[in-house]
């Protein structure tokens, strides 16, 4: 097939993106396709319509590729595309969207509180001291459109706070405080259309501390367990989870949903990704093998996914 890899773009994970695509079409190509990689930039819409793709890849991280906007452009352009559509798209790329519906639908996720920009700005006395009350200390707090952990701060003392929110505003005209809940971070990749398959889950040790963009991206600097040390049915509730969560959603093709394992005992939904990463040092490629699926069988089943009606 004549396949397009979309990578890079203005986002702020830029640099993980471009990895992904690589290997991504790294993999593509050694299949025996013919691949092209763009550049998300101004002659997107003219080389796709060149090189006429069969199906396009999204290997785009953030915003513009993982929210909605990249989708609705390929959907007009007429083209076949990886992942999911443009409505779970924008909504899994706002964490406060994210975590209305799942409170709606009643799937347990950390309590969480938010504001705006503008709200803050004139009530920040009120809006600090209503945080300390309502979700203690330690809190965290989240610009709630970016990922990779951009934007994201753990507030163990009252001074921290301000800092974070400000923090937080430099990348989003709103931000989120959630309840901090100690215990393992695990996440389930998850695949498929209408009958989606939930992958081996992966428990996530960071040898930092804190599971953010270094830890995440530097080979040494985290481990992924598979399986998580935690009881059997813990793990099956994990995995029941992402299921729901994946189909309440509408993602298609592959995304991934993270937890916090509250006590060891309680998975709660944290966010989701509708275009995880594929790098050296990800999860999803990582939850692939413990599924038996080497690198190139699971960049063809997204693919071949993509192409279902």
């Amino acid at each position: 097939m004549k396949i397009a890899v979309l990578m890079g773009g203005p986002s702020s994970e830029r640099e993980i993106s471009l990895k992904s695509g690589s290997a991504v079409a790294a993999a593509l190509s050694g299949l025996g396709h013919q691949v092209i990689t763009i550049d998300l930039n101004r002659e997107v819409v003219a080389r796709l319509k060149n090189f006429a793709p069969d199906v396009v890849f999204n290997a785009l991280h953030g915003k513009p590729g993982e929210d909605g906007s990249v989708q609705g452009l390929l959907e007009v352009l007429g083209l076949p595309y990886t992942g999911s559509r443009v409505l779970a798209s924008a909504i899994t790329m706002d964490k406060i969207m994210t975590k209305r519906v799942l409170l709606q639908a009643g799937i347990p996720t950390p309590k969480f509180l938010a504001w705006t920009g503008a709200e803050y700005a004139t009530g920040k006395k009120e809006i600090k001291a209503t945080i300390l009350k309502e979700l203690g200390l330690p809190v965290v707090i989240k610009a709630p459109t970016q990922g990779s952990t951009i934007g994201t701060f753990i507030v163990r003392e009252e001074r921290e706070l301000e800092p974070a929110i400000t923090g937080a505003l430099k990348y989003d005209l709103s931000f989120m405080a959630e309840a901090y809940l100690a215990g393992p971070e695990i996440t389930a990749a998850v695949l498929g259309n209408r009958n989606p398959q939930v992958l081996p889950l992966i428990e996530i040790v960071s040898h930092t501390g804190f599971y953010d963009y270094q830890a995440k991206y530097t080979p040494g600097l985290s481990d992924h367990i598979i399986p998580p040390r935690l009881p059997d049915d813990v793990l099956a509730a994990a995995t029941s989870l992402a299921g729901r969560t994946y189909t309440l959603l509408g993602c298609r093709g592959f995304a991934r949903v993270d937890f916090i394992v509250a006590g060891g005992r309680e998975p709660q939904v944290i966010e989701v990704n509708s275009v995880p990463g594929m790098t050296a040092t990800s999860l999803v490629p990582d939850a692939a093998r413990a599924a038996g699926l080497d690198f190139p069988d699971l960049v063809q089943k997204i693919v071949d996914l993509a192409l279902e009606p």
